[in-house]
């Protein structure tokens, strides 16, 4: 029995938007930067961009940065904002600061809410 081709079109549809909803579902979280510079992340954030959003981050200059203020924004918009800055704002870009890939775990990271300076990591000695 040969099928419609309207149903064999809402087949195929049906199908793409499950397939494109598991791996969207499926996307992996960034990739956690080294210990010392993840506690230099954190000292950015917490210091640096807290500076305007609040040294708690729960806003300033700046909007909050909290769980709740960030739980209808898009990660992808969020990292560009990271990245590049918001032209005619005070938001300045922090590229050559962090790196994309940094920029989205930072965005990981305040959507799950951020975790405390613990300070700077100790400088190593040179020989």
């Amino acid at each position: 029995m040969k099928l419609p081709p309207l149903v064999a079109h809402v087949a195929v549809f049906i199908g793409a938007a499950l397939v494109s909803a598991f791996a969207a579902a499926n996307e992996s979280k960034p990739a956690p930067p080294d210990a010392e510079r993840a506690r230099e992340l954190v000292h950015i954030v917490r210091q640096d961009c807290g500076s305007c959003h609040g040294l708690t981050l729960n806003g300033g200059l700046g909007p909050a940065l909290t769980i709740e203020a960030m739980a209808d924004k898009p990660a992808e918009s969020m990292v560009a904002t990271i990245i590049g800055g918001r032209p005619g704002t005070p938001m300045p870009p922090f590229r050559g600061i962090v790196t994309e890939s940094e920029a989205e775990w930072i965005v990981d990271q305040l959507m799950r809410g951020f975790p405390p300076d613990t300070g700077l990591p100790p400088v190593q000695a040179r020989n």
